[in-house]
């Protein structure tokens, strides 16, 4: 497949970006400084602002599929505003290039724990994500308007950090709107193992216009 991948830089986008690579298909990314990541072969990077759509339009054109890992920086003062509008962005920007296929990243704030409870209200959800959990959650709520995308938002599970060892197994379950707990009651995926997820979508879609979310 001929992928572009938005915030390859990242925690989430660098393990999908490893992914798309090792399974032989022709990945574009898209950050604003090529020069952090190492030539490889069939990676092509190239300098671009998801805030300037026309031009992300134009980078994006000729591909199957946009794989957004965006994410405007847990620093970043101004997190939710920016989240939001470059999630924003790069939605329109898909629609100008006529690709049809958007995968986003989203985090996992927003499922539900219990009737009309998300994660991101439960008290032990710590304090330093909510902004950006807050903004991938309303986003969610955006892009269940889009009708001319063929879309699909992802949430690992509850955790996911780099404390989870269990590397890529190249397995998981999957779920929609609810955590997936194991035998022990707990949610938990490698970043590994969600790029698996997220590349097996890539190229078997299966869940269209809707969330779905997954563990082991």
């Amino acid at each position: 497949m001929k992928i572009v991948l938005i915030g390859a830089t990242g925690f989430v986008g660098n393990a999908v970006m490893k992914e798309a690579l090792y399974r032989g298909n022709e990945v574009t990314v898209i950050v604003r400084d090529p020069g952090k990541l190492s030539p490889q072969k069939n990676l092509k990077s190239v300098q671009g602002d998801v805030f300037d759509t026309n031009h992300l339009a134009e980078l994006l054109k000729g591909n199957d599929v946009v794989i957004s890992a965006y994410n405007a920086g847990w620093t970043n003062p101004d997190l939710y505003n920016e989240f939001i509008e470059g999630s924003e962005s790069i939605q329109e920007a898909v629609k100008k290039s006529g690709v049809k296929r958007l995968i986003v990243n989203g985090g996992a704030g927003s499922l539900f724990v219990g009737p009309g409870v998300q994660v991101i209200d439960t008290p032990e959800f710590p304090d330093a994500f909510k902004a950006g959990a807050g903004a991938a959650r309303d986003y969610l709520d955006i892009l269940k308007k889009e009708d001319d995308l063929d879309w699909t938002f992802v949430s690992p599970a509850i955790e996911m950090n780099p404390g989870i060892k269990h590397g890529r197994t190249g397995h998981y379950r999957t779920g929609l709107d609810h955590p997936v707990f194991d035998k022990n009651n707990h949610s938990t995926i490698s970043v590994e193992d969600l790029a698996v997820a997220i590349l097996d979508e890539a190229e078997r879609p299966a869940h269209f216009r809707v969330r779905f979310t997954v563990g082991y």
